[in-house]
């Protein structure tokens, strides 16, 4: 009796113990050491209250869907069989990249790099030669349709999957730099030059130092720091999507679903709206009204003088027409939309048999890795452009893993010796390392292509005046936008959009 009230007494003594030296800070749930406490060696712990949503962006809860061709296959290519997927949530951008957001980005690189490396500029224009045809007088649209303050609004075209990859890399930089400059942690410094310019990962590796305002408190030293990845305060990277995110995004089957808390979709859908038309069917003022700007037959681009049935002979403002039932405008039409995957017209096949690649489905991967300094294994000074420099992973240490061999893995089983297949680039086929997937269809497509199970691809260096693009970013944490499962509300910026014709 007397040794348990020994024991119990010194229980008690080390919760005191604990708890004097913690006071009511949270605690580990492992180890009972307190968080956010300089005595307890400044472990910082971040109360995250959830991802912003950022500029433009909506939020797509994923889910799993058919992906895959709904309608007849009119080309019999058979490069999209029907298989059952799942997509993670993640963001896309409301509307297609304008030309007044592209325009931003090239005066950026200007007034960065322009002095130094004017030849960066250069290799960011659009080519607006993509206009001219043979037999077409559209020479004012190779002028105008850049940098007219008319064509503000309409989505930028002649840009390559290689500039629009470009894009999403600066402005992720923007966006996060201008976070840090709305929460008072470092100064408005618009006249960066050459490599001393804002870099989301430079600056947190300690390789850009901006001009601070007022950084964040350092519990395990005293003073200030600057923001770390682990303080939730920055957004992932905007990215192009993967051809399974933008078809997902695209059919919107959420509008089908027969409740909010069930799983039940009454209806696949053809296109991104419910029906096998392209024309509004209510009865309303709507009726018959075009649902996407698209050529509907040989030579008709937009109806009669009078009667305009989609508003438009080539593209339309991003914002024309009826987002679908995610608040993604232009889902079908008015340009066509690079996504990030390498094309293959035997992806669909091989990924039907191999159970481990039917969530996020993805051709394209590279993995690189930071190159290190081989004594302190820190990141290697930046390039002459800000940024960090990456390198294929060595093939000895991909040989060991389990989940991938070699590092670059965008031929698996579609290209690889393993598959038995070779594209033979110029002689049989048009399909190389090179060529990434279209989709959405165009201002000068017939409507088969607006389905959002319709593939064709493009050179990644080549552009189109029918091509445009939009970001995607990852959503971090809860799959859930509005409600995680421990019930903490997650805020986010976006509200539905009321249907609207123009």
């Amino acid at each position: 009796m007397k040794k348990s009230l020994i024991h119990g007494f010194n229980l008690l003594s080390v919760v005191f113990l604990l708890a004097s030296c913690g006071g009511n800070k949270e605690r580990s749930s492992t180890t009972n050491w307190a968080y956010n406490d300089a005595k307890w060696g400044g472990f910082e712990k971040t109360d995250y209250q959830g991802q912003l949503t950022g500029p433009n962006l909506v939020p797509v809860e994923g889910g799993t869907f058919t992906m895959g061709l709904t309608d007849q296959d009119v080309t019999y290519e058979w490069n999209n069989v029907a298989r059952r997927t799942t997509v993670s949530s993640f963001y896309m951008d409301e509307t297609e990249i304008a030309n007044i957001d592209y325009r931003l980005y090239l005066w950026w690189i200007q007034n960065t790099f322009g002095e130094t490396y004017p030849e960066v500029w250069r290799r960011a224009l659009p080519d607006t030669l993509v206009w001219r045809e043979e037999l077409e007088y559209n020479e004012p649209l190779v002028e105008l349709y850049l940098r007219h303050p008319a064509y503000d609004d309409y989505p930028v075209v002649g840009v390559s999957w290689v500039q629009a990859t470009d894009y999403c890399k600066w402005r992720t930089d923007r966006v996060n730099e201008m976070i840090l400059i709305e929460k008072g942690i470092i100064e408005n410094t618009p006249d960066q030059k050459n490599e001393n310019n804002f870099n989301t990962e430079a600056y947190l590796v300690g390789q850009y130092t901006p001009a601070v305002r007022k950084n964040l408190p350092d519990v395990r030293n005293g003073g200030e720091r600057n923001v770390r990845l682990e303080d939730g305060i920055l957004l992932p990277e905007y990215r192009l999507p993967t051809e399974a995110e933008w078809e997902y995004a695209a059919l919107s089957l959420l509008g089908n679903q027969a409740t909010s808390k069930d799983e039940l979709i009454t209806d696949r859908r053809i296109y991104a709206w419910d029906g096998n038309t392209t024309r509004y069917q209510k009865r309303n003022k709507y009726q018959g009204k075009m649902l996407a700007n698209f050529k509907r037959s040989g030579g008709d681009y937009g109806g009669m003088a009078g009667a305009l049935n989609d508003k438009a002979f080539t593209p339309s403002p991003v914002r024309s027409n009826w987002p679908n039932d995610f608040g993604l405008y232009n889902m079908a039409g008015n340009v066509n939309e690079w996504t990030a995957d390498l094309y293959r017209p035997l992806t669909s096949t091989d990924l039907r048999d191999v159970d481990n690649h039917d969530l996020n489905s993805y051709r394209g991967n590279i993995f690189m890795t930071k190159k290190r300094d081989p004594e302190t294994g820190a990141p290697v000074e930046k390039d002459s452009l800000g940024r960090l420099i990456y390198e294929l992973m060595d093939t000895t240490a991909t040989a060991l893993r389990d989940n991938y061999k070699r590092p670059e893995v965008y031929n698996y089983l579609d290209g690889d010796k393993e598959s038995l297949v070779e594209y033979k680039y110029g002689i049989s086929t048009l399909v190389s390392d090179e060529t990434r997937v279209i989709k959405g269809g165009s201002w000068a497509d017939r409507a088969f292509w607006l389905s959002p199970g319709a593939r064709r691809f493009l050179d990644q260096a080549k552009s189109s005046r029918a091509v445009g693009f939009r970001c995607a970013m990852h959503r971090t944490g809860s799959p859930t936008f509005n409600e995680d499962p421990e019930g903490n509300n997650f805020k986010t910026k976006h509200k539905s959009p009321k249907r609207r014709y123009k």
